[in-house]
Formats: structure tokens, C-alpha cells, sequence
């Protein structure tokens, strides 16, 4: 059975509540694709009505509790051990073109550590939920990252960083050094998607550069709850300090780190 204590419950109904906004959106966003003028001020607007939401919902729910949100930044609550991390809309590059790949990202932090996370996509209705200590779920199934030890076998996914040359420059080299090397690399557009689908054994692994909290506080958890490892890209234990991040299983994590390590010193 899936989590259903009271925090996860109120989050739950927070991310469906502003999924069901954003479904509508997405199907107005598929009609927008043929104006000229374009669907992107209309995203906008999609991205900041799910968050005012999902800030309503969850302030009526948990009174006190500070937040970090994407579109609004960081609003201060009385209660300083609580603070709700959000993305109300995690591959808006996906929505914008009217693909079904993005999905609304809620974590909570409890004195600096993620105790519960819920990834939500409207569109294919997977709900994926983690609590510290409890495990993983993806619509009631317990989730554990996959089991692959070889790197010839695995298949990971990815993001580019694109508004940063020396980031594109790194990730140029990272991608060379290791295409040769493994079964696939995927890039879908959604870190917090990604990071669930490490969680789910979809794939093997992940690595990102330049990301933001609310792109990875969800899935950090997620991952660690079905039995994966994240580091750092430098290896250390920053994760919500845009300093990169790396998701795999026990065997293939350092597999990947020495690649994407041997990747950069060759800059």
C-alpha cells in the first residue's frame, strides 16, 4: 500500500488540486501551438495560478510553515523547522510544446533534511510519493531503483544545461566520454521526472548540472527511498546547492562518477 499519513495526504491533495488547473491548461497549450503569437505568456500564467494553489492549499493545511517555490522565491513562516520546496510546474519546455512530460514537484524539509516528497504528472496520472523511512511508491507499488551492475547494460538519463556555455561545454565533453560506454542516455526535460524514474529502475541512473531545489528536493528523497544513492557532482553531499547532481544504484553510482570525473578533467 502506498503512504497515506496526514502530511503526504495534504500534499497529495495539493499537487491534484493544482493538476487539475493544469490539465486544462496543457489542453488549451495544444490548441495554442498554431497561433502565431505563441503559447508562452500563457504558461506563465498556467505555472503561477498552480502555484498560488498549491501555496493556498498547503498554507491552510500546515499554518506556519516557511516555503521555496520556484515563481515566488522564499516566503518565511513562523514555524523555522518546516519549509515546503515547489515546483508547481517541472518541464515547462514540455508543456509549452504540448508534451505530456512534466509534472508538479512538492517536498517538505524538517530541519534541512527531506522527510516527504510527492512527484505528481497530470496528464499520465503517475503519482509517485516518498516519506523518509517508509519507502517509495508509485500509484501504490513500492518502487526500488534497478538492479543493473554493468554500465554496457544501463540507461541513463540526463538534462542540458543550455544558458550556460561552460556548463554546455562540460556536458559536451561528459556525453563523449560516455555514450560509448553504456546502453542508452535519455533527455526528457524534467529533473524531477527523471530522478522518479531512477526511484521506479526505469532508469539506471542520472546526472544534471545547474538545478535548482525545487527541481530535485522531491526526487532526492524518491530516490533514496528505493534503496539509491545521490551525491553531488563533486562527489560531496551538496545537493540543493546547484552544484550538479548524480542518482544511481550502489554499483553503478561510482561507476558514473568516474566517468563524468574523468569527463571534466579533460577541460
Amino acid at each position: 500500500m502506498a503512504l497515506n499519513s496526514p502530511v503526504i495526504n495534504v500534499m497529495v491533495g495539493a499537487a491534484r488540486k493544482a493538476a487539475r488547473k493544469l490539465a486544462r491548461d496543457f489542453g488549451e497549450v495544444e490548441n495554442l501551438q498554431v497561433s502565431r503569437k505563441g503559447p508562452g505568456d500563457f504558461v506563465s500564467a498556467a505555472d503561477l495560478r498552480a502555484e498560488k494553489i498549491i501555496f493556498e492549499e498547503l498554507s491552510k493545511a500546515r499554518p506556519g510553515y516557511g516555503f521555496l517555490m520556484e515563481e515566488s522565491g522564499v516566503v518565511e513562516g513562523p514555524d523555522k523547522t518546516h519549509t515546503w520546496i515547489i515546483d508547481p510546474l517541472d518541464g515547462t519546455t514540455n508543456f509549452l510544446h504540448g508534451m505530456p512530460h512534466f509534472a508538479i514537484s512538492i517536498a517538505l524539509q524538517r530541519d534541512g533534511q527531506i522527510v516527504d516528497g510527492v512527484i505528481y504528472n497530470p496528464v499520465t496520472d503517475d503519482l509517485f510519493v516518498a516519506e523518509k523511512g517508509q519507502g517509495a511508491y508509485l500509484n501504490d507499488r513500492r518502487l526500488r531503483v534497478a538492479a543493473r551492475t554493468k554500465l554496457e547494460d544501463a540507461v541513463f538519463g540526463t538534462g542540458i544545461f543550455f544558458s550556460d556555455a561552460k556548463w554546455l561545454e562540460t556536458f559536451s565533453k561528459e556525453l563523449n566520454t560516455i555514450v560509448p560506454k553504456v546502453a542508452g542516455i535519455r533527455r526528457f526535460g524534467a529533473a524531477s521526472l527523471d530522478l522518479a524514474w531512477v526511484a521506479a529502475g526505469r532508469f539506471d541512473g542520472y546526472w544534471e548540472h545547474g538545478l535548482q531545489p525545487w527541481d530535485v528536493a522531491a526526487g532526492i528523497l524518491m530516490v533514496r527511498e528505493a534503496g539509491g544513492f545521490l551525491t553531488d557532482i563533486n562527489g560531496g553531499d551538496k545537493l540543493l546547492e546547484r552544484n550538479g547532481i548524480i542518482a544511481a544504484n550502489a554499483d553503478l553510482l561510482p561507476l558514473l562518477q568516474d566517468i563524468l570525473k574523468k569527463a571534466r578533467r579533460s577541460e
